[in-house]
Formats: C-alpha cells, sequence, structure tokens
C-alpha cells in the first residue's frame, strides 16, 4: 500500500499538468480548425476539436523526464509513443491514410521491442516456464499494435476511451506495485494522472476529443506497460492485460470477424461496435452507454486483482463474465444476426428460450444494418 501512495505525487503532477493544458490545447484545435468531422457513424455534433491527446501527451513527457529516473527501456517506450503520437497527430490534421498512419504505428512499437528488449520472452503456466523466444518479437509486435488499435476503436463516445483506459491503469498500479513491478506502476499512474484530469473536458458533452493521436498514444503506452509490468507474473504472463483490457479488445476482434463474415475490409468502418449496440439496440442514452461500459471494464478489472491474490476465485468471476458477455454477443448479433450457438443448444437441451418472432436476439436479425 505503501508503493501506492509513492506513486501520488507523479500522478498529481501529471494531472495538474493536463488539466491546465486541455483548455489551451482546445483553443489551438479551434484557432486552427481541427475538429472532429461529422458523418453517419459519430454521435457528437458542432465543431469539436480532436487533438485533446496533445495535452496527455506533453504532460506524460513533462513529468517522465522530469520527476521520473529513465532507464533504457523506458526511454525507448516513450520514443516509440512520440513516433505513434505523431502518426495520429498528423491524422487528425490532415486525415492521412490508413496505411501510413499503421505504418507509424508499426516504427514505434518496432522501437521498445527493437531497442529496450520490451518483450515477451516466456510464460508461467501453472509453475512451468513456457519459453517463446522464437515467437517473442512477432507476439510483442503484434500485442502493440493491437493494443493500440483497440483503445483507439472504442474512442467513439465522450469519455469512453478515456475511462476505461484508466480503470485499466490504476489496475495496472495495484498489481505492479504487489509484484514489485514499481516502474511500471510508476509510469501507469503518471499516465493514469494525465488522462483523469483530461476526463472532465471530454466527458459527454465533450469540450474535447482525444483525438487519434491521444487514443493510440495511450494504447501503445497501455501496451508496452503491460508487457514490462506482467511478463512474468504467475499462472499466464499475458492472462493479467487481457483480462483487464477485455473491453476494448473484446470489441476489436469482434470487429474483424464481423466484416471478416460479410467479407467487408477490416477497416471499414460499421455501427455495431459495442457502444453502438447499447445506445442504438439496447436504446441506453449516450452517458449511460459509457457509465455502464466503465461498470463492465472496472468487473473485469476487479476479476483481475482476485485472480493475483486467488487463482479459483477468479477463474470463476472470469468465466461467469465471459459466459455473460457471449451470451450478450449473441443476443445483440455483433457478430451475426444468425449467430447464436449457445442459446441454440440451450434450444435444443431445455427447449427454451423457444423461438418467437419478438424475441430479442429473433428481432434482432431485423434493421440489423443500421
Amino acid at each position: 500500500m505503501q508503493n501506492l501512495f509513492n506513486m501520488l505525487p507523479l500522478f498529481l503532477a501529471a494531472a495538474i499538468i493536463s488539466f491546465l493544458l486541455a483548455p489551451l490545447t482546445r483553443k489551438i484545435g479551434l484557432k486552427y480548425g481541427i475538429y472532429a468531422l461529422e458523418n453517419k457513424r459519430t454521435v457528437h455534433h458542432g465543431k469539436i476539436v480532436r487533438i485533446g491527446g496533445l495535452a496527455i501527451y506533453l504532460s506524460v513527457v513533462i513529468v517522465m523526464l522530469l520527476f521520473h529516473k529513465m532507464d533504457q527501456r523506458m526511454t525507448m517506450v516513450l520514443l516509440g509513443g512520440t513516433i505513434v503520437f505523431i502518426g495520429g497527430f498528423l491524422d487528425d490534421v490532415f486525415n492521412l491514410k490508413p496505411m501510413v498512419k499503421l505504418g507509424f504505428i508499426m516504427v514505434g512499437a518496432l522501437v521498445p521491442i527493437l531497442f529496450g528488449n520490451v518483450l515477451l520472452h516466456h510464460v508461467s503456466l501453472f509453475g512451468y516456464d513456457i519459453d517463446i523466444e522464437p515467437l517473442a518479437y512477432i507476439i510483442s509486435f503484434v500485442w502493440i499494435i493491437g493494443v493500440a488499435n483497440a483503445i483507439n476503436l472504442i474512442d467513439g463516445l465522450d469519455g469512453l476511451a478515456s475511462g476505461i483506459s484508466v480503470i485499466v491503469l490504476i489496475t495496472f498500479c495495484i498489481i505492479g506495485s504487489f509484484s514489485s513491478h514499481y516502474k511500471t506502476a510508476m509510469i501507469a499512474a503518471i499516465l493514469a494522472g494525465a488522462i483523469i484530469a483530461f476526463l472532465p473536458y471530454n466527458f459527454h458533452p465533450a469540450k474535447i476529443f482525444l483525438g487519434d493521436c491521444g487514443a493510440l498514444f495511450i494504447g501503445y503506452m497501455i501496451a508496452c506497460l503491460s508487457l514490462l509490468g506482467f511478463k512474468t507474473s504467475t499462472f499466464i504472463s499475458l492472462a493479467f492485460p487481457i483480462i483487464i483490457l477485455f473491453v476494448p479488445l473484446e470489441d476489436t476482434i469482434l470487429a474483424i470477424i464481423r466484416r471478416k463474415v460479410k467479407g467487408q475490409k477490416i477497416t471499414e468502418a460499421d455501427r455495431l461496435h459495442l457502444h453502438h449496440i447499447i445506445m442504438y439496440k439496447i436504446g441506453l442514452s449516450h452517458e449511460q452507454t459509457v457509465l455502464f461500459l466503465y461498470g463492465v471494464a472496472l468487473l473485469f478489472a476487479i476479476s483481475a486483482i482476485v485472480l493475483y491474490f486467488n487463482v479459483l476465485i477468479g477463474l470463476v468471476m472470469i468465466f461467469i463474465l465471459c459466459l455473460i458477455a457471449w451470451i450478450f454477443i449473441e443476443l445483440t448479433g455483433m457478430i451475426s444476426p444468425y449467430f447464436h450457438p449457445l442459446i441454440g443448444l440451450c434450444r435444443k437441451i431445455f427447449k427454451r428460450p423457444r423461438r418467437s418472432d419478438d424475441a430479442f436476439f429473433e428481432a434482432n436479425k431485423i434493421n440489423h444494418r443500421q
């Protein structure tokens, strides 16, 4: 617990700087016309600046360089994060082609891997170490790119990506402090402080958006911190970050599967992301949807913390949460309106639920292309 209190000064320093920089960043965006474009997928209206990530990035850099002792690995993580941030910022200003933006993320991911040894070298499964060295570079590379894009994909509602990222980072702080990964936990605290101070400007109705520069930078940092802070944990090394990041990772994976099933490009946008489903099919308001997803993220974060201290209870919690999530996926047709194998199995075994024209998962087939 003392280690958590030791992180408080850096947390507060990042928060204060971010809180002061956010309105300044907004003024810059308004002056140069860097607004989020409205289209059929967006839920915002009006001219909202989309380079809010600049305030978070500068806050993290200032605190890390001035108040935190940097080592080789963290220097490379920050350098790679800067490359990712620049790519996102250029996209926010000039609307880069998707492959160009991806190129920045790929280069940013390679920097800590090749020059900072930020790798998942092995996993520990029930006390047995499994060497994955031949695949370490590929797994780590894909993980960083995947998490960065996952945070970016869920940045579709005011405050959603910011709030979930804060939950993820605070969980990193807790697990990192108890597992003696103090440096990783400290960086997580700095990033959490910068985001949480930005959140009042970003929550609905948002005055400023993270933009790709903010969402990609946050996702990139979370991915690198998870490799640094959990690669020697017991049970299974990558389990903790996967559990903690369940909401953005699940949404990203389902989006890829859904678009493949439909024969669409992976980069082709749609309105079937998790937050869209909750708003337009369940009928929750903007704020209710965001708060609901905060709650889901918090439940998975708590289960990860429980897993660290008690594997059996943690696994039971995770199983129950995943089962509920799977039923939700089937009911709402997030993959396909005709995909509900678990419900179909229940029908065969228990004769329930009955087929009905007004059953949610049947009615979901109607207007599925909203």
